[in-house]
């Protein structure tokens, strides 16, 4: 029986015609996205699935809505949970369903809660506001949460804040659910932070800036004390090859390719309205840009890499439209390969595997 899956699309409901959650049907040989039905919730800024792909996670004005996936891709809501914040922004799991990061744009507050067993959304564990002033009006002026992680290990949170161009390091003690500051990355001034993942074997790490348009990459260790970590930065690589000096480009998504060693790493950026595929050497963790296009839209705000590699689906949120292209690795080539599909303001697409494909 072949794998199949189903892609989630989160979108502001406030603005347009969207109710929240678009539920799509996957075709990975083709690579396309076909619409099933809508799921009512309020501004789905943000999706992510359990690393088991059983429960969806939504941001939501009221917190986190956490639904089931059922065997056909439908959802069925199991709760809602307060966060005692302004509304999120992003979302992030650990490597064992147990906790739940969310980030928080509008108050600089990083929040950890606990996941129970059925996957829905338990207690806040701990919560942590970011405080200081930025460099420059409007976006970098006040602490602005835009990604928080937790290592596979358990044993560290990684805080972004690209308001205050800083990313904070916590010892995360789980014997009390406390996080512990014990380090910080100083980013340069007006670059602003935005996202960074972990490669696969934790050696490395991928910070994006949004203002910076670039990929910084840090080597990643633990030093010899309990709270001693290493973080070496050994590559800074531009989000793009275009050199038309435009200000209004901005970094806005990262995600690795699918495969297990992450040798594919993907970026999208407003402005120019690109998404650029790179190259990356498994053991010493440095990227290669292989190449850089337009993907027929405004404003990518996010992407999704379809499993087979061969495909990705755009989400471009101003424009309201999700668009397919096919992926040439070694010509850095994306090609579109199918027509758009309207979708109004989307945020994010997370794809699962139906437990069919299990």
């Amino acid at each position: 029986m072949k794998d199949k899956y189903m892609a989630y699309i989160g979108s502001y409901s406030y603005t347009g015609h969207a109710k929240g959650i678009t539920v799509c049907d996957v075709d990975v040989e083709k690579g396309v996205l076909t619409k099933r039905t809508e799921i009512e919730v309020n501004n789905s800024s943000y999706l992510v699935a359990s690393r088991d792909q059983k429960t969806l996670y939504s941001i939501a004005d009221e917190g986190i809505v956490s639904f089931r996936i059922l065997e056909n891709g439908a959802l069925s809501k199991l709760n809602t949970r307060n966060i005692r914040g302004m509304r999120g922004c992003h979302l992030a799991i650990d490597q064992n369903d147990e906790y739940i990061m969310v980030s928080g744009y509008h108050d600089g507050k990083a929040t950890l809660l606990k996941l129970e067993k059925d996957g829905s959304v338990g207690p806040i564990i701990d919560g942590v506001y970011d405080k200081g002033i930025g460099s420059v009006a409007e976006r970098t002026f006040r602490p602005h949460v835009s990604c928080a992680r937790m290592t596979d290990d358990q044993k560290y949170i990684l805080v972004a804040d690209l308001g205050i161009d800083q990313v904070r390091v916590f010892r995360f003690d789980k014997a009390d659910g406390k996080m512990r500051q014990i380090d910080t990355i100083r980013c340069q001034l007006k670059s602003g932070p935005r996202h960074f993942r972990f490669s696969p074997d934790r050696k490395y790490l991928y910070l994006m800036y949004e203002v910076k348009n670039v990929i910084d990459v840090y080597r990643f260790a633990e030093g010899k004390g309990p709270n001693e970590i290493k973080i070496e930065k050994i590559q800074e690589i531009s989000t793009h090859n275009d050199d038309s000096d435009n200000p209004l480009i901005a970094a806005v998504q990262m995600r690795f390719s699918p495969d297990k060693d992450a040798k594919h790493l993907f970026c999208s950026n407003a402005g120019n309205d690109t998404v650029t595929i790179f190259d990356r050497d498994v053991e010493t963790g440095l990227l290669t840009m292989k190449g850089s296009l337009p993907i027929a839209g405004i404003y990518p705000k996010d992407f999704c890499i379809f499993p087979d590699e061969k495909h990705i689906a755009v989400a471009n949120h101003e424009s309201g439209s999700i668009t397919f292209f096919s992926v040439d690795y070694d010509n850095g080539l994306l090609v579109m390969s199918a027509r758009d599909v309207a979708i109004d303001e989307p945020n994010c697409i997370c794809m699962v595997k139906l437990p069919q494909g299990r």
